[in-house]
């Protein structure tokens, strides 16, 4: 499955080299919502909420109310997920409150499970120089994304990697990392930062990762056509 990525900074559509160079940035946002309504899933990120410095919640009420999306940024408590959800979004995706004193919070993870049901979860685990980030990237931990994986399987539908070395850059993602992550889990993989090729997604769609694309979608450098959607459908829970 092909998932379109919207990140919302200072109330526009942005687009960030590595979390912190702004590349791009769009306010035409019903060209967008026209653009990704064919797709059975869209993924949603306020970068504000996660980096602490405001929140873009009005303008996700209005994305979720129009787009099926998985949202991300700043979702740290149970009531943040719940609130969320109750907006309309399909699942939430977590990253910084599954990270306590440097090990992975499986003890917040269980909770929030059992509280607003696993198939509604998805775990950011983001990656640089091969450890764990969180905290909109700025933090990193010594945890790698294979132990928080393990650590964390249990508790959600899915699981996030962003590579943040090449996110942004269109330069590709490697395989090798990806393949040591789906032999970790067998639930739902998603890949992003720096798939920019219909080859590249074609190979990791035969490895059974999903892909995340931003950067090359709004550059044009992958036509819609080529961004139709692989599955009818989103994956259940295992």
């Amino acid at each position: 499955m092909l998932i379109p990525s919207i990140d919302l900074m200072g109330g526009k559509i942005v687009q960030l080299v590595q979390g912190r160079k702004k590349a791009l940035e769009f306010d035409n946002f019903d060209e967008w919502v026209e653009r990704f309504a064919p797709f059975p899933l869209v993924q949603l990120i306020d970068l504000d909420a996660a980096i602490g410095t405001g929140d873009n919640r009005a303008l996700i009420g209005d994305f979720v109310r129009r787009l099926p999306c998985q949202v991300g940024g700043g979702i740290r408590t149970v009531a943040n997920a719940q609130e969320i959800l109750a907006l309309g979004a399909r699942r939430v995706i977590l990253g910084s409150s599954l990270i306590a004193a440097g090990k992975a919070n499986a003890a917040f993870a269980q909770e929030i499970a059992q509280t607003v049901g696993a198939d509604k979860l998805v775990f950011a685990v983001d990656a640089k120089g091969g450890k764990v980030a969180i905290r909109g990237w700025r933090e990193e931990t010594a945890l790698t994304p294979v132990e928080m994986i393990r650590a964390l399987d249990a508790w959600c539908t899915g699981f996030l990697y962003t590579h943040i070395d090449t996110e942004g850059l269109m330069q590709g993602i490697p395989f090798d990392m990806v393949r040591e992550l789906r032999a970790a889990t067998s639930k739902q993989l998603i890949a992003a930062g720096g798939i920019s090729t219909n080859l590249e997604i074609e190979q990791l769609h035969a490895m059974g990762v999903d892909t995340v694309v931003g950067m090359a979608l709004y550059l044009g450098k992958l036509g819609l056509a080529a961004m139709r959607p692989v599955t009818a459908s989103l994956p259940s829970s295992s």
